[in-house]
């Protein structure tokens, strides 16, 4: 197991959803630590709470009750500006829908995240957006638009962009579920890669037993619960 501290770390983390006699509890007194370099997957039957997991560690809503813990940072009470800053810094979020700009090419998709974290010269950043669309199988379609994409080359796309900033996390929601078999195969290689070679830790939620099996660790969920 890797010797660095936690990247993730959740305690007793609660969310209920809806409101009066339709309030649900859809997660339940959620405990989890991920390592920096391992690869996790979620599996279980839909509406057990996977996606709202995801969501709540990418800091896109908030627990009703619990702590949240980024790279030794609580993140679960801090204020609107510090999750999008913790965001950007540490978190690369693959969703079940590619949302890209549809008038912009693949590369300009990747390009532009880089150029706003304004971390690296716009020549290094370029370099960079074409060997990741590479990587995922797209080296042919670096100046295709998005609307001249095809379902699973958005979600390739959309997979790149999320790696682009080298996140420490990486959080996909069913992310390859538009892929073929080939495609599928390539990205999960590729994922479990960067999880070796920059120590990144990838979470996945997925139906896919076998991908899910190959990760490090399998987390399988039922009614909100891990079991």
């Amino acid at each position: 197991m890797p010797a660095s501290a936690p990247i993730v770390e959740v305690r007793r983390l609660n969310r209920y959803l809806g409101e009066g006699e339709g309030r649900v509890h859809v997660l339940r007194d959620i405990d989890l630590t991920l390592d920096a370099g391992q690869t996790y997957s979620i599996v279980g039957p839909s509406g057990c709470g996977k996606s709202t997991l995801l969501y709540l560690l990418g800091l896109l809503d908030l627990p009703d009750s619990g702590e949240i813990h980024l790279n030794g940072i609580r993140a679960d009470n801090a204020g609107e500006a510090e999750r999008t800053r913790l965001r950007g810094a540490l978190i690369g979020f693959v969703f079940q829908f590619h949302f890209l700009l549809a008038e912009f090419t693949a590369l300009e998709n990747i390009l532009l995240p880089l150029l706003r974290q304004r971390t690296i010269p716009e020549p290094e950043a370029r370099a960079w957006a074409e060997e990741v669309l590479c990587r995922v199988g797209l080296r042919d379609k670096l100046h295709r638009r998005g609307n001249q994409l095809s379902g699973g080359e958005q979600q390739r796309v959309a997979v790149a962009r999320a790696l682009a900033n080298k996140p420490p996390l990486l959080l996909a929601d069913e992310p390859t579920g538009n892929l073929d078999q080939a495609n599928s195969e390539a990205l999960f290689a590729l994922l479990h890669e960067l999880a070796a070679t920059h120590n990144q830790t990838i979470l996945l939620v997925t139906h896919n037993p076998d991908l899910a099996q190959r990760c490090h660790h399998t987390l399988p969920m039922r009614d909100g619960r891990f079991i």
